[in-house]
Protein backbone atom coordinates (compact mmCIF):
# COMPACT_ATOMS: atom_id res chain seq x y z
CA UNK A 1 0.00 0.00 0.00
CA UNK A 2 1.17 3.47 -0.39
CA UNK A 3 0.81 5.28 3.01
CA UNK A 4 1.42 8.74 3.86
CA UNK A 5 1.95 10.30 7.35
CA UNK A 6 0.93 13.71 7.57
CA UNK A 7 3.35 15.64 10.06
CA UNK A 8 5.16 18.42 10.50
CA UNK A 9 8.18 16.90 11.35
CA UNK A 10 9.77 13.52 9.78
CA UNK A 11 12.56 13.61 12.61
CA UNK A 12 9.71 13.15 15.36
CA UNK A 13 9.63 9.83 17.65
CA UNK A 14 6.31 8.83 16.87
CA UNK A 15 6.29 9.99 13.19
CA UNK A 16 9.47 7.88 12.54
CA UNK A 17 8.02 5.19 14.20
CA UNK A 18 4.91 4.80 12.09
CA UNK A 19 7.34 5.02 8.76
CA UNK A 20 9.47 1.95 10.33
CA UNK A 21 6.43 0.05 11.31
CA UNK A 22 5.03 0.61 7.52
CA UNK A 23 7.92 -0.31 5.89
CA UNK A 24 8.71 -3.42 7.80
CA UNK A 25 5.32 -4.69 6.82
CA UNK A 26 6.27 -4.12 3.41
CA UNK A 27 4.57 -0.58 2.55
CA UNK A 28 5.55 3.04 0.67
CA UNK A 29 5.70 5.21 3.50
CA UNK A 30 5.72 8.76 2.79
CA UNK A 31 5.27 12.11 4.82
CA UNK A 32 4.07 15.30 4.07
CA UNK A 33 3.93 18.26 6.02
CA UNK A 34 0.23 19.24 5.93
CA UNK A 35 0.88 22.68 5.98
CA UNK A 36 2.56 22.50 2.73
CA UNK A 37 0.01 20.58 1.23
CA UNK A 38 -2.14 22.97 -1.66
CA UNK A 39 -5.93 21.82 -1.91
CA UNK A 40 -7.62 22.32 -5.28
CA UNK A 41 -11.26 22.19 -5.29
CA UNK A 42 -13.36 21.46 -8.06
CA UNK A 43 -16.31 19.95 -9.43
CA UNK A 44 -15.65 16.11 -8.79
CA UNK A 45 -11.83 16.93 -9.22
CA UNK A 46 -10.76 17.02 -5.83
CA UNK A 47 -6.53 17.13 -5.55
CA UNK A 48 -3.60 17.54 -3.47
CA UNK A 49 -0.51 19.75 -4.79
CA UNK A 50 2.34 19.21 -2.50
CA UNK A 51 5.43 20.80 -3.57
CA UNK A 52 4.47 21.26 -7.06
CA UNK A 53 3.69 17.47 -7.44
CA UNK A 54 -0.13 16.12 -7.50
CA UNK A 55 -0.68 13.22 -4.92
CA UNK A 56 -1.55 10.16 -6.50
CA UNK A 57 -2.49 6.98 -5.96
CA UNK A 58 -2.50 7.05 -1.87
CA UNK A 59 -4.14 3.96 -0.08
CA UNK A 60 -4.16 5.24 3.37
CA UNK A 61 -3.04 8.26 5.47
CA UNK A 62 -2.52 8.78 9.13
CA UNK A 63 -2.58 12.21 10.26
CA UNK A 64 -0.48 13.90 12.90
CA UNK A 65 -1.87 16.76 13.44
CA UNK A 66 -0.48 19.35 16.29
CA UNK A 67 -3.14 20.89 18.03
CA UNK A 68 -2.01 25.00 17.00
CA UNK A 69 -3.12 23.67 13.06
CA UNK A 70 -6.13 21.97 13.61
CA UNK A 71 -7.97 24.03 11.09
CA UNK A 72 -5.87 23.66 8.00
CA UNK A 73 -4.30 20.68 9.22
CA UNK A 74 -8.30 18.91 9.07
CA UNK A 75 -9.27 20.75 5.83
CA UNK A 76 -6.31 18.25 4.18
CA UNK A 77 -7.47 15.39 5.95
CA UNK A 78 -11.20 15.97 4.88
CA UNK A 79 -9.68 16.72 0.97
CA UNK A 80 -8.25 13.30 1.39
CA UNK A 81 -11.32 12.18 2.39
CA UNK A 82 -13.18 13.73 -0.70
CA UNK A 83 -10.82 11.82 -2.96
CA UNK A 84 -11.61 8.40 -1.58
CA UNK A 85 -8.74 7.44 0.69
CA UNK A 86 -8.73 5.78 4.34
CA UNK A 87 -8.08 8.45 7.07
CA UNK A 88 -7.07 6.28 10.15
CA UNK A 89 -8.73 9.16 11.93
CA UNK A 90 -11.58 10.93 10.57
CA UNK A 91 -11.63 14.69 10.01
CA UNK A 92 -14.73 14.96 11.72
CA UNK A 93 -13.80 13.36 14.64
CA UNK A 94 -10.48 15.30 14.61
CA UNK A 95 -12.44 18.55 14.89
CA UNK A 96 -14.60 16.91 17.94
CA UNK A 97 -11.82 16.31 19.72
CA UNK A 98 -10.07 19.05 19.51
CA UNK A 99 -12.86 21.10 20.77
CA UNK A 100 -12.50 19.66 24.91
CA UNK A 101 -16.19 21.69 25.71
CA UNK A 102 -17.71 19.96 22.63
CA UNK A 103 -16.07 16.30 23.52
CA UNK A 104 -17.03 16.47 27.38
CA UNK A 105 -20.38 16.83 26.17
CA UNK A 106 -20.76 14.27 24.07
CA UNK A 107 -18.41 11.63 26.57
CA UNK A 108 -21.75 13.13 28.77
CA UNK A 109 -24.28 11.96 26.64
CA UNK A 110 -22.29 8.88 26.30
CA UNK A 111 -22.94 8.15 29.79
CA UNK A 112 -19.74 7.95 31.01
CA UNK A 113 -17.50 9.06 34.01
CA UNK A 114 -16.30 12.52 33.83
CA UNK A 115 -14.81 14.69 36.82
CA UNK A 116 -17.85 17.55 37.22
CA UNK A 117 -17.29 20.94 35.44
CA UNK A 118 -18.64 24.02 34.71
CA UNK A 119 -18.49 26.45 31.69
CA UNK A 120 -19.50 29.90 31.38
CA UNK A 121 -19.91 32.64 28.79
CA UNK A 122 -17.23 34.79 30.88
CA UNK A 123 -19.58 34.51 34.27
CA UNK A 124 -19.32 37.34 36.68
CA UNK A 125 -20.65 35.05 39.37
CA UNK A 126 -17.41 33.04 40.30
CA UNK A 127 -17.73 32.02 43.45
CA UNK A 128 -20.97 30.45 42.15
CA UNK A 129 -19.13 28.58 39.58
CA UNK A 130 -16.55 27.11 42.31
CA UNK A 131 -19.46 26.00 44.23
CA UNK A 132 -20.86 24.13 41.18
CA UNK A 133 -17.92 22.32 41.01
CA UNK A 134 -17.96 21.17 44.62
CA UNK A 135 -15.71 23.77 46.17
CA UNK A 136 -11.90 24.51 45.82
CA UNK A 137 -9.53 23.18 45.16
CA UNK A 138 -10.65 22.89 41.39
CA UNK A 139 -8.53 22.77 38.21
CA UNK A 140 -9.00 25.63 35.68
CA UNK A 141 -7.93 25.06 31.95
CA UNK A 142 -8.02 26.99 28.77
CA UNK A 143 -10.45 25.61 26.21
CA UNK A 144 -7.29 26.00 23.80
CA UNK A 145 -4.33 24.04 26.40
CA UNK A 146 -2.25 20.90 25.46
CA UNK A 147 0.49 18.89 27.25
CA UNK A 148 -0.59 20.48 30.48
CA UNK A 149 -0.10 24.05 29.25
CA UNK A 150 -3.23 26.49 30.30
CA UNK A 151 -3.64 24.07 33.82
CA UNK A 152 -4.06 25.28 36.91
CA UNK A 153 -4.75 24.07 40.14
CA UNK A 154 -6.42 26.55 42.41
CA UNK A 155 -6.04 25.51 46.19
CA UNK A 156 -8.46 27.36 47.68
CA UNK A 157 -11.50 29.91 46.49
CA UNK A 158 -9.75 33.32 47.01
CA UNK A 159 -7.07 31.60 44.35
CA UNK A 160 -9.65 30.01 42.27
CA UNK A 161 -11.59 33.63 41.96
CA UNK A 162 -8.54 35.17 41.35
CA UNK A 163 -7.51 32.86 38.40
CA UNK A 164 -10.90 32.96 36.48
CA UNK A 165 -11.62 36.70 36.79
CA UNK A 166 -7.80 37.03 35.55
CA UNK A 167 -8.68 34.57 32.58
CA UNK A 168 -11.98 36.15 31.61
CA UNK A 169 -10.44 39.43 31.65
CA UNK A 170 -8.34 38.46 29.04
CA UNK A 171 -10.95 36.80 27.28
CA UNK A 172 -9.80 33.13 27.61
CA UNK A 173 -12.44 30.54 27.70
CA UNK A 174 -12.15 27.97 30.63
CA UNK A 175 -13.31 25.29 31.71
CA UNK A 176 -13.34 24.47 35.75
CA UNK A 177 -13.57 21.16 36.96
CA UNK A 178 -13.79 19.56 40.50
CA UNK A 179 -10.27 18.04 41.62
CA UNK A 180 -9.76 14.42 42.01
CA UNK A 181 -7.74 14.57 45.25
CA UNK A 182 -7.22 10.38 45.59
CA UNK A 183 -5.92 10.77 42.35
CA UNK A 184 -3.04 11.87 43.91
CA UNK A 185 -1.55 13.48 40.88
CA UNK A 186 -1.38 10.26 38.81
CA UNK A 187 -3.57 9.21 35.17
CA UNK A 188 -4.05 6.61 33.09
CA UNK A 189 -3.09 6.50 29.38
CA UNK A 190 -4.97 4.21 27.69
CA UNK A 191 -4.05 3.63 24.28
CA UNK A 192 -7.19 2.40 21.97
CA UNK A 193 -6.91 1.32 18.26
CA UNK A 194 -9.67 -0.41 16.14
CA UNK A 195 -11.95 -0.35 19.04
CA UNK A 196 -9.39 -2.52 21.46
CA UNK A 197 -7.20 -1.40 24.00
CA UNK A 198 -3.69 -2.14 22.89
CA UNK A 199 -1.44 -0.56 25.77
CA UNK A 200 -1.87 1.85 29.21
CA UNK A 201 0.28 3.42 31.33
CA UNK A 202 0.16 5.07 34.86
CA UNK A 203 1.63 8.50 34.30
CA UNK A 204 2.95 10.24 37.79
CA UNK A 205 3.29 13.85 38.11
CA UNK A 206 6.71 14.39 39.03
CA UNK A 207 6.47 15.72 42.99
CA UNK A 208 5.21 19.36 43.78
CA UNK A 209 3.74 19.22 40.57
CA UNK A 210 -0.03 18.08 39.63
CA UNK A 211 0.06 17.86 35.78
CA UNK A 212 1.19 13.77 34.87
CA UNK A 213 1.81 15.21 31.21
CA UNK A 214 5.36 13.42 30.39
CA UNK A 215 6.33 16.94 28.85
CA UNK A 216 6.09 18.24 32.36
CA UNK A 217 8.53 15.83 34.24
CA UNK A 218 6.05 12.91 34.91
CA UNK A 219 7.04 9.68 34.95
CA UNK A 220 5.53 6.46 33.37
CA UNK A 221 4.94 2.91 33.84
CA UNK A 222 2.74 -0.19 32.46
CA UNK A 223 -0.22 -0.65 34.25
CA UNK A 224 -3.24 -3.30 33.97
CA UNK A 225 -6.45 -1.83 33.20
CA UNK A 226 -9.51 -2.84 35.45
CA UNK A 227 -12.48 -4.13 33.31
CA UNK A 228 -14.33 -1.23 33.86
CA UNK A 229 -11.04 1.47 33.16
CA UNK A 230 -10.99 -0.50 29.79
CA UNK A 231 -14.19 -0.69 28.79
CA UNK A 232 -14.44 3.26 29.44
CA UNK A 233 -11.52 3.77 27.19
CA UNK A 234 -13.08 1.71 24.53
CA UNK A 235 -16.26 3.41 25.05
CA UNK A 236 -14.89 7.11 25.27
CA UNK A 237 -13.26 6.43 21.33
CA UNK A 238 -16.16 5.29 19.90
CA UNK A 239 -18.30 7.59 21.54
CA UNK A 240 -15.93 10.46 19.73
CA UNK A 241 -15.72 8.08 16.52
CA UNK A 242 -12.06 7.78 16.84
CA UNK A 243 -10.13 4.85 15.66
CA UNK A 244 -7.13 5.95 16.90
CA UNK A 245 -6.66 7.65 20.80
CA UNK A 246 -5.20 8.24 23.68
CA UNK A 247 -8.12 8.44 26.15
CA UNK A 248 -6.82 9.85 29.79
CA UNK A 249 -8.48 8.79 32.55
CA UNK A 250 -7.99 9.31 36.64
CA UNK A 251 -8.80 6.71 39.08
CA UNK A 252 -11.61 7.93 41.37
CA UNK A 253 -13.70 6.70 44.63
CA UNK A 254 -16.40 6.59 42.37
CA UNK A 255 -14.90 4.59 39.25
CA UNK A 256 -12.80 5.80 36.02
CA UNK A 257 -13.25 9.54 35.00
CA UNK A 258 -11.92 10.49 31.79
CA UNK A 259 -10.43 13.91 31.47
CA UNK A 260 -9.24 13.98 27.99
CA UNK A 261 -9.54 11.72 24.61
CA UNK A 262 -6.42 12.83 22.52
CA UNK A 263 -6.96 12.36 18.42
CA UNK A 264 -2.93 12.46 18.02
CA UNK A 265 -1.25 10.32 20.57
CA UNK A 266 2.05 10.40 20.82
CA UNK A 267 3.85 6.60 20.60
CA UNK A 268 7.36 7.72 22.42
CA UNK A 269 5.87 7.47 26.03
CA UNK A 270 3.66 4.32 25.97
CA UNK A 271 5.88 2.74 23.94
CA UNK A 272 8.69 2.86 26.44
CA UNK A 273 6.26 1.81 29.26
CA UNK A 274 4.71 -0.92 27.73
CA UNK A 275 7.15 -2.36 25.19
CA UNK A 276 5.00 -3.14 22.81
CA UNK A 277 4.76 -2.07 19.13
CA UNK A 278 1.74 0.29 19.18
CA UNK A 279 3.39 1.81 15.99
CA UNK A 280 2.29 -1.60 14.75
CA UNK A 281 -0.81 -1.99 15.39
CA UNK A 282 -1.66 1.01 13.90
CA UNK A 283 -0.20 -0.02 10.76
CA UNK A 284 -2.02 -3.48 11.13
CA UNK A 285 -5.75 -1.27 11.83
CA UNK A 286 -4.94 0.57 8.38
CA UNK A 287 -4.19 -2.49 6.41
CA UNK A 288 -7.36 -3.98 7.59
CA UNK A 289 -9.48 -0.79 6.66
CA UNK A 290 -8.09 0.68 3.41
Amino acid sequence: MNIIILSRDPKLYSTKRLVEAGEQRGHNVRVLDHLKCNLVIEKKNPKIIYNGEEILGIDAVIPRIGASVTFYGTAVVRQFEMMGVFTAVESQALVRSRDKLRSLQILSRAGLGLPKTVFTNYSRDVERIIKETGGAPVVIKLLEGTQGLGVVLADNKKAAVSVIEAFNGLKARVIVQEFIKEAKGADIRAFVVDGHVVGAMKRQAKEGEFRSNLHRGGTAEIIELSREEELAAIKAASALKLGIAGVDILQSDRGPLIIEVNSSPGLEGIEAATSKDIAGQIIKYVEKNA
